[in-house]
């Protein structure tokens, strides 16, 4: 006879994230939100100083300056180098990301894993599909199909932030993994669609300083004067091979390992991650949206966002097409799974995120740069359009957010209470009996403390009655 089977319960999407999780969670969305509100400073300054034209031949100077050692095919101008080579730190952060979020994170377990990459994939496909249908209707150019493909977390943690907004951390994790997913697509695009000429024999040299790179690391060497000249030379390899120069960055982000062992606290990867973020999301961003943002702004080329069918494409794929895929990939792998939405949210909360996501900014203005080299007047339209684009897509969700903020600040006071003074929040704690024993003993110390207050304030009302009592039969009664 065998025993009967138990079925396994139905697993929660969008459900509470395990407390380690939770942690890292936080702490990469707490740097992404200081990098976020630099990056809107940036953009806004590229605006302005592009716009102004008392400004604007100094910002074209300043951006086609060229300097580096031209003997190593690296005389680059400054937009160029902030594009091609600043930004390399920000794809280093994400290779190392998308790393650990395989090894240790959500990504490890595949069922896990199935709702942020379809919802992923869908949220880059629609997208794709809108802009090419919106051109092929308008007898555009397909060029830029992946233009709006992008999400900038960076920037959707900025409008949060700027809002004041409490995303429950499941949200904000489902955000981040989606945009971590993003970025590996994005990066594959990058590699395998803007890559016109190659040069062999620096591609080689490039998968060779890659290889030491890698064997370095297995052998336990140590030292950032070690690695941080041979990344050099891998990303002058890597640019010099035809190959987008920021693929290296990515590339040593992978290599890296984000598991822990014993005795280690945290892993060479999130110990490397936690150095470097600051600087990406501080510096290298903000930087290159300083020398990419500034496009210059008339009713003419605001006219030609809605007329013009490669930037309606950017617009209505930013806008329609992040929030239906997005949405749609997340209904339709609840449909036909075993999962079912978290009982504290709604279908309305996912609508909200997959329109914030619809923010595309720093990877959607590079690939607009790469689709469009050598027309300097689309290249620019197309930048008006993913930040006209991002501007509406931030708007929507500020208003789906807003409708339901109430209810995400109570859920991230539930979140966040921690009643027994551990550092632990107690959710995180409910099936712990020694959980249980301490907050019996602080609800006994708290009964206690009112159960002496309130004999004291008996005592005093007691007393008082009696004065009274005795004052008012002095002397019988008798008038003095």
């Amino acid at each position: 006879m065998t025993a009967p089977r138990i079925p396994h319960p139905a697993r929660k999407a969008l459900g509470r994230l395990s407390l380690p999780e939770r942690t890292y969670v936080a702490d990469a969305l707490r740097t992404e939100t200081v990098g976020g509100v630099l990056l809107l400073i940036a953009a806004v300054t590229a605006l302005i100083w592009a716009n102004v034209p008392a400004l604007r031949h100094s910002y074209e100077a300043v951006s086609h300056f060229s300097f580096g050692p031209a003997a190593l095919g690296l005389d680059l101008s400054v937009a160029h180098w902030a594009a091609d080579g600043v930004l390399a730190i920000f794809f280093f952060v994400a290779g190392i990301e998308l790393k650990r979020e395989l090894v240790a994170g959500d990504l490890r377990d595949p069922r896990a894993a199935v709702l942020p990459v379809v919802a992923a994939l869908c949220g880059m496909a629609v997208p794709a599909l809108v802009y090419t249908v919106t051109n092929l209707a308008g007898h555009g150019s397909t060029q830029g199909w992946a233009v709006p493909t992008a999400t900038d977390i960076a920037f959707a943690l900025a409008v949060l932030a700027v809002i004041g907004t409490s995303l429950p951390s499941a949200l904000r994790a489902f955000l981040l993994t989606l945009a971590v997913v993003d970025d590996l697509f994005a990066i594959l695009i990058i590699a395998v669609f803007f890559t016109d000429r190659l040069n062999f024999a620096a591609l080689g040299g490039a998968f060779l300083g890659l290889a030491v790179f890698w064997l370095l690391l297995r052998k336990g060497v140590r030292g950032w004067y070690v690695y941080l000249p041979l990344a050099a030379v891998n990303w002058a390899l890597m640019y010099n091979s035809g190959v987008h120069a920021t693929i290296a960055g990515v590339a040593m982000g992978l290599m890296l390992r984000c598991t822990t062992r014993a005795g280690e606290e945290r892993s060479p990867g999130e110990r490397v991650e936690h150095l470097v973020r600051p600087l990406s999301a501080g510096f290298a961003v903000p930087l290159f949206a300083l020398f990419s943002a500034g496009v210059v702004v008339s009713g003419r080329a605001l006219g030609d966002l809605f007329t013009r069918p490669e930037t309606l494409g950017v617009v209505l794929g930013l806008v329609l097409g992040k929030a239906l895929g997005i949405f749609g990939g997340t209904w339709l792998t609840v449909r036909f799974t075993r999962a079912s939405l978290s009982e504290d949210l709604a279908w309305a909360d996912v609508f909200a995120v997959a329109s914030l996501a619809g923010i595309g900014f720093t990877v959607s203005l590079l690939i607009g740069e790469l689709a469009y080299d050598g027309d300097a007047l689309l290249t620019d339209e197309t930048k008006a359009a993913v930040l006209a684009g991002s501007l509406i897509a931030a708007v929507c969700a500020t208003v789906l957010l807003k409708i339901r903020n109430a209810k995400y600040r109570r859920l991230c006071e539930a979140e966040d209470r921690d009643d027994d003074l551990d550092g632990v929040p107690d959710v995180y704690e409910e099936d712990d009996p020694a959980y249980h024993l301490r907050m019996a003993r602080i609800l006994e110390r708290r009964a206690a403390e009112h159960r002496r207050i309130a004999a004291e304030r008996t005592a005093a009302a007691g007393d008082g009655s009696a004065e009274a009592a005795g004052g008012a039969g002095a002397g019988g009664g008798r008038p003095a």
